[in-house]
């Protein structure tokens, strides 16, 4: 593929998905990163689990993990993957700003992937924490959501 060439762009300008067929199947992991900003009473109120609509962190794990195993759902043109294994993870940070850190983890052998799949999983998790917490807190805010690494190697 020429350097300036975008890959999900035919010729004639319309949107094509990539063909990974000739692709070799690689060892794959992504790692993601992003926030959530929350009132400090809030992050109390999830580290007590006293969020009236459950454990928080959970949840949003399992919102994660899920987003995952459906990015190609989600993502136009993003290729369905078996996806091998999914995590998130969370840090609390209360100064000088009250946040949560959303780290997510996504690995594959496979023949493309696995960043949108990690990148996914953040949003979703974020997107779960909102919900849960949008009653008690209105003022939350989504940033950062970023790749962190993508590491593939031959099999």
């Amino acid at each position: 593929m020429e350097k300036n060439k975008l890959s999900h762009i035919a010729e004639d300008g319309r949107v094509k998905m990539v063909d990974v067929s000739p692709k070799p199947v690689m060892n794959r992991k992504a790692i993601a990163k992003g926030r959530i900003y929350v009132q400090p009473n809030t992050l109390a109120l999830i580290a007590e689990r006293s969020i009236p609509k459950g454990n928080v962190f959970e949840t949003a794990r399992i919102a994660g993990i899920q987003a995952t195993k459906k990015t190609g759902e989600w993502i136009p043109l993003c290729h369905p993957l078996p996806i091998e294994f999914s995590d998130v993870e969370f840090e609390i940070t209360r100064e000088p700003e009250s946040y949560i850190e959303i780290q997510a983890t996504a690995a594959i052998q496979a023949k493309t992937g696995i960043e949108m799949e990690a990148l996914t999983a953040v949003a979703a998790a974020a997107l779960t924490i909102y919900d849960m917490c949008k009653a008690v807190d209105k003022s939350m805010i989504i940033s950062n959501i970023q790749l962190i690494s993508k590491i593939k190697t031959p099999i």
